[in-house]
C-alpha cells in the first residue's frame, strides 16, 4: 500500500528517532498547499468549553502535566482542514486535529497548547518536548518501533468533479481526461502513472493539470477548467465545504490508512490515558461534532485503540 504523503515534495525523511523514514498520511500542503487565510465558519462550529471534565480521567494524568496545566502538543500546522493557521490574525491553530486536541485536553482537566513545529521533529521530540504529536501521522509498522500511536482518524486518496458530474467523469476511465494534481503529491504521481498505463494501452494520455495551490486546483475544478481533480481525503472534504457545494465526490476513497496521536515509546500509561479519552469523546459525540464541523466525518473511526496492527 502507498500512501499521500504530507513530506511526498520532499521525499522520504530519515528520523533520529531509530533512523525512522518518514511519510505522512496527508499530501504536501506542508510546502504551500492547501492552506486558507482568514477564519474559517467550521471553525466555530467547536467549543472546547461545551467538553465536561471527566474527573475519572482526570485523576490519572501524570504529575508533571498536571502541574503545569497544560497538554503541550506539536503540530505541522500547514495542512487544512486538519491543522493550519488562521483566524483574524492568520497565526491561530485550527483544523480538527487541533480542535481534538482542545477536546482531550478540555476532558483530562488541562489546556491545550498547540505548538507549531517542523513535521520532521515532531516525534523525537515527544517527552523532552511536546506531550503529544497530533499532525496527520499515518501509522505504520516503522513508526511504531519508535513511539506509540492512538488511533483516531482515517485517511485515504479521493477524487472531486464538479456537482452532479456534468461531464460524467468516472475513476474508471480516465484516460484522455483533464485532471488536477497539487505539485508535490503522491497523488500527481499515481495520476501520472495512469496516464502510462493509458499511452501504454494505446490510449490517450490524461491531460495532468498541476498547481501549487489547492485552492486554485479547487477553482478550476468549480470553473470547469479540469473535469475532475485527485488528492487526501480530508482535502477534498473540505474542498467541497470551501466551495459551497459547488464539487462533489465521485467514487470510493482508496488506499484508507489510519492516523495516530504520537505519544513518546516509554510512555505507555499517558498513551493508554490518551486512548480512554478518545473512547470518551466518540460516545459522547464530541469527535463527530469536531469532524462534521470541518466536514470530514467520513475519515470517522467508531474505535480507538493503542498500537493498532497496520498492513505496512
Amino acid at each position: 500500500m502507498t500512501f499521500s504523503a504530507k513530506l511526498a515534495a520532499k521525499g522520504a525523511t530519515v528520523l533520529a528517532v531509530g533512523a525512522l523514514a518518514l511519510t505522512a498520511c496527508t499530501n504536501a500542503s506542508e510546502t504551500g498547499g492547501a492552506k486558507p487565510s482568514g477564519t474559517s465558519s467550521a471553525a466555530a462550529s467547536f467549543d472546547p468549553s461545551s467538553v465536561a471534565k471527566d474527573d475519572s480521567l482526570a485523576s490519572q494524568v501524570p504529575a508533571a502535566i498536571k502541574s503545569k496545566g497544560t497538554l503541550v502538543i506539536g503540530s505541522d500546522t500547514t495542512y487544512a482542514p486538519a491543522e493550519f493557521l488562521g483566524g483574524a490574525d492568520n497565526h491561530t491553530a485550527m483544523g480538527y486535529d487541533v480542535d481534538i486536541a482542545k477536546a482531550i485536553a478540555a476532558t483530562l482537566g488541562l489546556k491545550a497548547d498547540v505548538q507549531t513545529a517542523e513535521f520532521t521533529g515532531i516525534l523525537p521530540a515527544l517527552g523532552p518536548k511536546y506531550d503529544l504529536g497530533i499532525s496527520s501521522f499515518t501509522i505504520t509498522k516503522e513508526r511504531l518501533q519508535a513511539v506509540n500511536f492512538v488511533s483516531y482518524f482515517n485517511a485515504g486518496v479521493s477524487w472531486a468533479v464538479q456537482k452532479g458530474n456534468p461531464k460524467k467523469f468516472s475513476t474508471d476511465d480516465v484516460c484522455g481526461k483533464s485532471i488536477g494534481v497539487q505539485t508535490g503529491t503522491t497523488e500527481a504521481d499515481e495520476v501520472k502513472a495512469l496516464s502510462d498505463k493509458c499511452t501504454a494501452g494505446g490510449k490517450t494520455a490524461i491531460n495532468i493539470v498541476t498547481l501549487d495551490k489547492q485552492t486554485d486546483l479547487n477553482t478550476r475544478l468549480v470553473n470547469g477548467a479540469i473535469d475532475a481533480m485527485s488528492a487526501d481525503s480530508p482535502v477534498v472534504a473540505y474542498a467541497i465545504q470551501q466551495t459551497n457545494g459547488s464539487l462533489e465526490k465521485v467514487g470510493e476513497t482508496t488506499e484508507v490508512a489510519p492516523e495516530g496521536i504520537a505519544v513518546a515509546k516509554g510512555d505507555t500509561a499517558l498513551a493508554d490515558l490518551i486512548q480512554k479519552t478518545m473512547t470518551k469523546l466518540i460516545a459522547d459525540g464530541s469527535y463527530k461534532k469536531i469532524l462534521d464541523g470541518w466536514n470530514n466525518s467520513d475519515g470517522a473511526v467508531t474505535k480507538s485503540e493503542v498500537n493498532p496492527s497496520v498492513s505496512s
